[in-house]
Formats: structure tokens, sequence, C-alpha cells
């Protein structure tokens, strides 16, 4: 059974692994893609034997909508950590800023964030920094097949981007707040789309519970 799931916020995606797993009484659950914490949005999950089609959904394009704050930052680049540094927003027509997004069109190489799940060395790199220990990264090569303004109302810009797999958002939105002469940290972001898996398809958990039990 493959199951799109709408994350809540405050969960991580292994509370929802194990959350279906309670629900549906499998012992394998699976999930295709890390969805941070403070993110919400379309969580693709198998059960059984349908755990192995869940590579090529981790491998697939992923879409999200974000709030991007400019002007201060934090050590997890997101809600979930602490106020590292404040900086003045530079003068900013709408018109510069649909500029600087479209530079990131196409491919290009990023650096996974400290705060994240990847593993160098066997170490998740979250446990390290947790402990402040910063590490040097590889840059990965990622592809940003659409990226669009929503909304413009300063400090804070509302965006849709359309990724390859391995692209950390917060980075993404840490690199546009650089390009537009400032800092920055995401307030929200939502995956709206995972392969051909939307949103508006997706069942919240309590949702499925009822479904399951009904």
């Amino acid at each position: 059974m493959i199951l799109n799931i709408n994350k809540p916020v405050g969960w991580s995606s292994f509370d929802v692994v194990k959350k279906i797993r309670g629900i549906t009484g499998e012992k394998k659950v699976g999930h295709g893609g890390t969805l941070d914490p403070f993110a919400e949005g379309v969580l693709i999950l198998g059960t059984g034997k349908d755990t192995k089609k869940l590579s090529s959904v981790t491998s697939s394009d992923k879409s999200y909508t974000f709030t991007l704050n400019l002007g201060s930052t934090t050590n997890t680049l997101d809600t979930e950590g602490t106020i590292t540094e404040k900086q003045v927003i530079p003068t900013l027509t709408k018109s510069k800023v649909i500029d600087k997004i479209n530079s990131f069109l196409g491919e290009s190489f990023q650096t996974p964030p400290m705060y994240s799940a990847k593993k160098v060395n066997g170490k998740k790199l979250y446990e390290l920094a947790r402990k402040n220990i910063n590490i040097k990264r590889e840059p990965i090569k990622i592809t940003i097949k659409e990226f669009s303004l929503i909304s413009y109302n300063l400090p804070n810009l509302i965006l849709s981007v359309t990724v390859s797999k391995g692209t950390y958002i917060r980075v993404l939105g840490k690199d546009l707040a650089e390009r537009l002469g400032t800092i920055g940290y995401l307030t929200k972001l939502v995956r709206t789309r995972v392969s051909t898996y939307l949103l508006s398809d997706s069942l919240t958990i309590d949702a499925f519970e009822k479904k399951w039990k009904s």
C-alpha cells in the first residue's frame, strides 16, 4: 500500500511512520523522502512489500511553497533554531527579486546544511551540529526546474519551487537571501507535490485513521 499523507507541523517523518504502523498493524512501513519537523505537506509512505516502490518516489522531483523571512537568520535556517544574526535589508524592487530568483534555474551545486539528516562517515549531520561540531560537506548537484514569486511583502517573500532529489529548500532560501544582499531563513515550508502525488489528494493522519477503521 502506498499512502499520500499530509504531514503536520511538529512531526518528524519517522513520527508519521510510527503512527501509520500503529494504525495499520503493518510491521514494515517506510517513507519516500524526509520532510523536516517544521515543514508540512506531502509525505509518501509504503507498507509491506510496497516499501520497495519508495526508491522511485525518493528519486523523483518535488515541489514546495515556502516563506522566506529576510534580514535575520537562525542556526538551523528555519523556525526550529535560534536567531544568530540580523542585517539590514537593502532596497529591493519586485523586478530585482524576480531576476535573482530566475538566476537559480537549471543545474548548480548546493552544500547540505549541518542541521540535516544527511550522514557523513556514518554520523547524521544534525547530531554533530547539536554538539557545535561543523565539518566539511561535499556540494551536491541539484536542478531547479521551476522557481517563482507568489507574494512580495518585505521582509517576507512567498515562493514556489520545483527541484530535483536532494535539494534543501532551507539552503535555497539562504542562498537567495544572499544574492539579494542580505540574510534569511524559512518560516514556513509546504511540500505540495512528490512525483505525481499532490497535496490536494493527501490525507491528514486523522482522516486516514478514520478511513482505515471505517
